[in-house]
């Protein structure tokens, strides 16, 4: 099996993604949005869920679309686009698809318009991954602003690791996975 060629900041840990993507509710045929996507890891293990999955990968880094191009190739994915720009530019340009069935968002930078731009999108559940306390604050403000706040749950890992010929708990940085929810 093929490693994840990696990025700054990422890619988001394997804990992490499965319950955000259990959170995100994906179905068979979905057109998913991964803004931020890093290294295309929670796209990758979209694709694993869901079948005949559109995936638009969304970044504005360089080193971010480059690794996520080898990782797509690298795990087959296919029916993918990866879009380089600011998310909020290309999920509101008129030539981005019409709507998003779900949306994963890894980068939080503009997510008040990242977040209104999906809702215009029409999508049903948007997760949101945040580390700092103000963003995690901006994202739940921004998300009862738009009728769309569902949920937050706090994620701590720890790994194992050796010490002394024993084993001990090493925490990894703890994340905040915001949920919205399309009301009905």
């Amino acid at each position: 099996m093929s490693e994840i060629v990696s990025v700054s900041g990422g890619p988001t840990k394997p804990e992490i993604i499965a319950v955000s993507l259990s959170k995100l509710g994906l179905r068979e045929g979905d057109r998913f949005a991964d803004v931020g996507c890093g290294t295309g890891s929670v796209s990758i293990e979209a694709a694993k869920i869901a079948r005949n999955l559109t995936i638009y990968a969304i970044d504005a880094r360089n080193e971010a679309l480059r690794a996520t191009e080898t990782n797509f190739k690298n795990f087959n994915i296919e029916n993918a686009t990866i879009l380089a720009g600011e998310a909020s530019d290309i999920l509101n340009s008129e030539n981005f698809t019409d709507f998003i069935d779900c949306a994963f968002v890894g980068g939080t930078k503009n997510i008040g318009s990242i977040l209104e731009a999906l809702v215009k999108k029409k999508a049903r559940s948007i997760v949101v991954n945040a580390v700092r306390i103000e963003t995690v604050v901006r994202t739940i403000e921004a998300m009862k602003k738009l009728g769309i706040f569902d949920e937050v749950v706090h994620i701590s890992v720890s790994r194992s690791a050796p010490i002394a010929g024993e084993t001990m708990f090493k925490p990894e940085n703890p994340v905040y996975i915001i949920v919205g929810k399309k009301q009905k």
